[in-house]
């Protein structure tokens, strides 16, 4: 992952609340998948693997969320164990294993996700963070990030 898309990840989790996060790391996964696949065309084993573990990481967090109170949560969690086989077949075989299914499905869980974080209005679960606004700049068309507050009571609450 670049710094840009570190940066880009790290600016969208500090402002979400709970159902956002969800949705990022099925955006993160999304996008470990497509770095792996991209690996495996090109012959780069390496980068393959190292973007499966990743999304295995992804699976270990979306797993971890589950409130198991409920009997949704049972089934997402039959589902995660699925993927995650699939990404260690995929690790040990060094070869896509159903890499497109998986994607889809989650895919399918991700905007299912989407849907409940539109009617999420909770707040933010990181509270003492630097709030950003982003816009497009005049000349070059650039998107440049603003942080208010830079200085305003940004240690630790006591």
């Amino acid at each position: 992952m670049t710094t840009e898309e570190k940066r880009r990840f790290t600016a969208r989790i500090s402002q979400a609340n709970k159902s956002e996060l969800v949705v990022i790391v099925f955006e993160m996964f999304d996008y470990c998948i497509e770095q792996a696949e991209d690996g495996f065309k090109s012959g780069d084993l390496q980068k393959a693997e190292k973007y499966l573990k990743s999304a295995k990481g992804c699976v270990s967090e979306l797993r971890g969320s589950l409130d198991l109170k409920y009997e949704l949560s049972y089934n997402l969690h039959n589902i995660y164990s699925f993927v995650n086989k699939q990404l260690t077949a995929s690790i040990v075989k060094r070869e896509p294993v159903n890499l497109d299914n998986v994607k889809e499905n989650m895919g399918k869980l991700c905007k299912a996700f989407e849907e409940v974080a539109k009617q999420d209005t909770s707040k933010s679960v990181v509270q003492n963070s630097q709030q950003v606004y982003a816009g497009l700049t005049y000349g070059k068309g650039t998107l440049n990030e603003v942080f208010m507050d830079n200085e305003a009571a940004r240690g630790f609450k006591a």
